[in-house]
């Protein structure tokens, strides 16, 4: 009698531990698929080309010679740690250039953040040079709140400052651009903001 109970007891645990390793690998599979799922793309595409449209005309292309695909996140997104070129197109087809060592897209708002000795060259040869640079595609709008030096040979002005926002064309706003926290301008009008706790600069092409 002692030796069945002994054996239905053997049976049992061996059941358990049986059922326990296929429980411990079960969830091994789904932490792994976790795992994956949060630090791996969904795809990696070399010397990638991207081009921006709209109503059939060309607004802007993107190249970079490394993208990463990440739209198996919760908040999708697309990665460029090779850094990336965009090259922005007006209504008369003039070409403005944006240059970064680094670069993520947020699909869900269309908004990119560039990172690394990001420089902006306008095609009427205007430059603008930071460590980060917003760039927002639907309103069509380039904007900072790191430090940045803007230089505009038409006047011959170099404008050091924190923060600034412009459109990506330079036409929108009567091609305007603000900036905040300005100093070393020349021949520049700095109007102070109702708030009092910035400086406003516009600058008129």
């Amino acid at each position: 009698m002692k030796q069945r109970f002994d054996h239905i007891l053997i049976s049992i645990v061996t059941v358990s531990a049986v059922a326990m390793f296929f429980s411990c690998d079960s969830s091994f599979e789904d932490i792994r698929k976790i795992d994956v799922s949060e630090h791996f793309p969904g795809g990696v595409a070399e010397n990638f080309r991207l081009i921006y449209t709209d109503s059939a005309l060309i607004k802007a292309t993107l190249t970079s010679p490394l993208s990463k695909d990440y739209s198996n996140q919760e908040f999708p997104y697309q990665e460029f740690p090779q850094g990336l070129k965009v090259d922005f197109f007006d209504k008369e087809k003039n070409k403005s250039t944006v240059i970064a060592d680094y670069g993520i897209i947020y699909q869900a708002t269309d908004m990119s953040d560039l990172r690394g000795n990001v420089v902006l060259l306008t095609h009427d040869g205007k430059k603008l040079e930071t460590s980060q640079l917003y760039w927002d595609q639907k309103n069509q709008w380039v904007f900072t709140q790191e430090k940045f030096t803007f230089t505009n040979p038409e006047d011959g002005t170099i404008m050091n400052g924190e923060g600034i926002e412009f459109s990506q064309d330079f036409e929108n706003g009567r091609g305007q651009v603000r900036a905040y926290k300005v100093d070393g301008v020349k021949d520049i009008d700095v109007q102070e903001e109702e708030t009092g706790t910035q400086q406003q600069t516009n600058i008129q092409e």
